[in-house]
């Protein structure tokens, strides 16, 4: 009983939150066409929503799982209140008012008011931010996984055949970012020549953030371990890495949300709810203990992050269908989960 319980509370806020959120879907269905065939409408579109944010961010909360293990109860705290307000207003709120006031050259107000009342304009800008969102979050979540794999200190291979040589390349200083450039570079060959720019641009600055803020990370850590003052141990540095991360993974739900719907307001609520469930399964599994229990649990996010950053950068060629994205990382990811069960009863029997 107290396991149910324990996970009753974990789906606590998550619930009240998809209560309030298909409550404001009605509202803005009733609001915005003045029918109960708008108002079923907006809450259908809203569910889909967030249910296409947990698809594509069950990864996400392992590996947020697995940073947060490492950080401090301090910033834990401030990571899952900060950073939920950052992930749910910032990402599905300013991030594309920011986009559209960026590549449409106006200001966010007038950004807002084109979301509101020209939602045709609107998701077009987006549509043509696509390709440099997709350069950016592509660069910066393929280092993300090469930097689990090619880790000459990584103990646990569920893949044995392929980790063990990517362990082996950790040893060349610099592979994973020549690796990442030779795909842009092989990426940048098939798009048409007025783009090229733009994606180089992005992809250049997604492997610079990834740079900077890794790079912070390691200094905060060398900082916190010389000095032993309590919250710099993975604190700001840890806090950075996972809101550019949270980022990277929302660009995908982001874009493809405006395939469901051009209602801006639908979409920050729909893609909110589903961000409170990836908190909440965040902190199951931090407090849980559930990354140490099934050991391949993590690798499989890590080769779904992988897969993700292919498919992002396949994005600016084609594009691939959000139900197919989720489902890779669903699949990877349960693949983990089962190998790790197997290992656990080989290991007790």
């Amino acid at each position: 009983m107290s396991i149910e319980r324990s996970t009753q509370s974990y789906l606590k806020w998550p619930l009240i939150t998809t209560g309030i959120g298909l409550g404001l879907s009605a509202w803005l269905g009733w609001a915005t066409i003045g029918t109960m065939g708008g108002v079923v409408s907006f809450l259908i579109v809203g569910t889909m929503l967030a249910a296409l944010e947990i698809a594509l961010s069950f990864d996400n909360a392992i590996v947020n799982a697995n940073k947060l293990e490492e950080m401090t109860p301090v910033w834990q705290r401030r990571f899952l209140t900060w950073g939920i307000l950052i992930a749910v207003f910032g990402m599905r709120i300013v991030f594309p008012l920011a986009i559209v006031a960026v590549f449409a050259w106006i200001n966010p107000l007038q950004a807002m008011q084109m979301a509101l009342t020209d939602q045709e304009q609107y998701s077009e800008i987006m549509g043509h931010a696509h390709g440099p969102i997709s350069a950016f979050g592509g660069t910066f979540l393929m280092m993300v996984a090469l930097k689990f794999f090619i880790d000459e200190d990584k103990s646990i291979d569920w893949i044995a055949v392929l980790e063990r040589r990517l362990r082996q390349w950790g040893a060349i200083r610099g592979f994973e970012i020549a690796f990442v450039l030779i795909i842009v570079v092989l990426i940048a060959q098939t798009i048409p020549d007025k783009d090229v720019g733009a994606f180089m641009s992005s992809a250049v600055m997604g492997l610079l953030v990834f740079t900077l803020v890794d790079g912070l990370g390691t200094y905060l850590d060398n900082v916190a371990g010389s000095t032993a003052k309590v919250g710099a141990k993975a604190g700001l540095g840890g806090f950075l890495y996972l809101e550019v991360l949270d980022a990277s993974f929302s660009f995908d739900g982001v874009i493809g949300a405006f395939a469901l719907t051009t209602n801006i307001l639908l979409i920050a609520i729909g893609l909110g709810i589903g961000a409170m469930y990836v908190r909440s399964m965040t902190i199951m599994l931090v407090e849980r203990g559930t990354l140490a229990e099934f050991r391949y649990l993590e690798h499989g996010a890590f080769y779904s992050i992988f897969a993700l950053s292919v498919i992002m950068f396949l994005q600016s060629i084609v594009h691939v269908n959000e139900l197919i994205t989720g489902g890779i990382g669903m699949t990877l990811i349960g693949l983990a989960f089962y190998a790790s069960i197997v290992h656990n009863k080989n290991e007790i029997s």
